[in-house]
C-alpha cells in the first residue's frame, strides 16, 4: 500500500516559493499533471467553439453571448460554490463537477456535427459553464494546500503555467490535427476524454483533512465572503481592481476571433488564427512562470504595478498593429504582461487568506475575473461590430494604465499600519497581515 507523506513533512533543497520547490511535492505534482492534461482539452474546445460560432454567424455579439454562456455562471454560482468548498468534502465535489463538464462537452459534438441551431450550442455551453463555476472555488482552495505556506508562490505560479501552457498546446494541437481532417465535433469528443485525467488524479491523490468554517444562517452565509474581503483592505482593493480590469481591459480575450479578423485580416477558421492564439498563450504561460522563477524574490505588490504598465503599452501596440507580423510579435508580450500581473495579484490575494476562508474569498475572485469578462464581452461585442476593435483595445489600455497607479498595495499597507515585507515572499510574516495565518491555497 502506498504511504503518504503530508506536505508539512516534506523537505526539498530548492529556494522556498519557487516553482521547483512547489513541484517537489508528489501530491501537488500529480494533481498538476492531471489538470494540465485536462486543460489542454479545454483550450482546444475554447479555440474551436468561438471560431465555429463566428464562422456560422459572422457576429462578435453572438460570440460574446457564447462566452457569456460559458463563463457567465461564475457570476451567479461562484459564491454558493465557495460556501460549498468551505463546508464539504472537496474531493468528492470536484470529481462530481468534472463529470458534469465531461457530459456536457460530449453533448456539444453531435450538435456541431449536425450544424444544430446556435441556441442549442449555447444551452450546452451553459451546462459546461455551470460545472466550471461550481468547480472553480473548491479547486482553487484545494490545490496549493498540497504544499507548505512558504512555497505558495511557486504553486500559484505553476497553476498559471498549467492554465497558459494548455492555452498554448490546445490551439497548436487544433492547428495540426485540422490539417488531417479532424472536425469540430471530433475536437469536442477529444476534450471530453481529457476530463478523465483530472478525475483520476483526484481519485488517487491524498488531500489534507478539510477544515470546515462555522456555519452561518441564510443571507449572512451568502455574504460572508464579502465581509471577509471588506475586513482586509488589500483584498478589497485587489477585487475591485480585478473586476474593473476584467470588465474594461480584457474583453479582447473572449472576442479574439473578431479582433483577429478585423484588425489583422486573419481568418478565424484558418491555421494562422490558431498559431496567433497559441503565441499569445505562450506569452501568458511565460508570464505566469516568471512569477515563480525570475520574479520569485521580487515584491509582488510592485510586480502588479509594473505589470499593468507593461499591459497598457503592449495592448496599445496590439491595437495599433495592422499586419499579422505585428500581431504575432506584440501578442506574445501582451500575454506575458496579462498573466504575470494577474498571477502576482492572485499570489497576494491568497497569501492573506486563511485555509478556512479561502473557498469563499476565491469565489469572489472568480466572480471578478472570469465572470466579469463575460459582461465586458456583452458590452463591447456590439461596439466592435459597429466601430471595429481598435478603439475598444485602446480604451482598455488606458484603463490598465490607471490601475497601475491605483493598485498601489505598498502605499495601502503603509496606510493601514502594515510595514512588513511582501507576505507572498515571507509566508512566516503573514501574521502581520492576518491573525489567523495561512495554510496554503490557490
Amino acid at each position: 500500500m502506498r504511504t503518504h507523506t503530508p506536505a508539512a513533512q516534506i523537505s526539498h533543497p530548492f529556494r522556498p516559493g519557487t516553482a521547483r520547490a512547489a513541484f517537489a511535492y508528489p501530491d501537488f505534482r500529480r494533481m498538476w499533471m492531471g489538470s494540465f492534461a485536462s486543460n489542454v482539452g479545454t483550450w482546444m474546445q475554447n479555440v474551436v467553439l468561438p471560431a465555429y460560432v463566428y464562422q456560422r454567424t459572422g457576429s462578435a455579439s453572438v460570440v460574446g453571448l457564447l462566452v457569456f454562456a460559458q463563463l457567465g455562471p461564475l457570476l451567479v454560482l461562484s459564491i454558493p460554490a465557495g460556501m460549498i468548498a468551505d463546508r464539504f468534502d472537496r474531493r468528492r465535489w470536484l470529481i462530481a463537477m468534472q463529470c458534469v463538464q465531461l457530459v456536457f462537452s460530449v453533448a456539444l459534438a453531435p450538435l456541431a456535427a449536425a450544424n444544430a441551431p446556435i441556441i442549442w450550442l449555447f444551452l450546452v455551453a451553459l451546462g459546461v459553464g455551470c460545472g466550471n463555476a461550481l468547480n472553480a472555488p473548491a479547486w482553487a482552495a484545494m490545490l496549493p494546500t498540497l504544499v507548505r505556506p512558504a512555497d505558495l508562490l511557486g504553486a500559484i505560479s505553476l497553476n498559471s503555467v498549467m492554465i497558459n501552457g494548455s492555452r498554448v498546446l490546445g490551439p497548436v494541437i487544433v492547428a495540426v490535427l485540422s490539417q488531417f481532417g479532424v472536425t469540430t465535433a471530433q475536437f469536442f469528443y477529444i476534450n471530453a476524454v481529457t476530463y478523465l485525467f483530472v478525475i483520476l488524479a483526484l481519485w488517487i491523490t491524498h488531500l489534507p483533512p478539510h477544515v470546515r468554517h462555522v456555519k452561518e444562517p441564510g443571507m449572512r452565509a451568502f455574504t460572508s465572503g464579502l465581509r471577509l474581503a471588506k475586513a482586509k483592505p488589500v483584498l478589497l482593493r485587489l477585487l475591485v481592481t480585478l473586476f474593473s480590469f476584467s470588465l474594461i481591459s480584457l474583453p479582447f480575450v473572449g472576442l479574439f476571433p473578431a479582433v483577429a479578423k478585423l484588425n489583422f485580416g486573419i481568418d478565424e477558421e484558418g491555421p494562422m488564427y490558431k498559431w496567433l492564439y497559441a503565441t499569445w498563450g505562450m506569452g501568458a504561460c511565460l508570464g505566469g512562470l516568471a512569477i515563480g522563477t525570475v520574479f520569485a524574490a521580487w515584491d509582488q505588490r510592485r510586480v502588479i504595478q509594473a505589470g499593468f504598465v507593461m499591459f497598457a503599452v503592449t495592448l496599445t501596440g496590439f491595437a495599433l498593429a495592422r499586419e499579422p507580423v505585428g500581431a504575432f510579435t506584440i501578442g506574445c508580450f501582451l500575454g506575458f504582461a496579462y498573466f504575470a500581473t494577474t498571477t502576482a495579484m492572485s499570489t497576494i490575494f491568497q497569501s492573506r487568506a486563511s485555509e478556512s476562508e479561502r473557498g469563499r474569498l476565491m469565489a469572489l475572485w472568480f466572480v471578478a475575473f472570469g465572470g466579469t469578462i463575460t459582461i465586458g464581452n456583452l458590452i463591447f461585442g456590439p461596439i466592435i461590430d459597429a466601430i471595429g476593435a481598435r478603439w475598444v483595445l485602446l480604451f482598455g489600455a488606458a484603463w490598465a494604465l490607471f490601475l497601475a497607479w491605483w493598485c498601489d498595495l505598498v502605499k495601502l499597507d503603509r496606510l493601514h499600519g502594515h510595514e512588513g515585507g511582501d507576505p507572498a515572499l515571507h509566508a512566516g510574516h503573514a501574521a502581520a497581515f492576518d491573525e489567523e495565518g495561512i495554510a496554503a491555497g490557490d
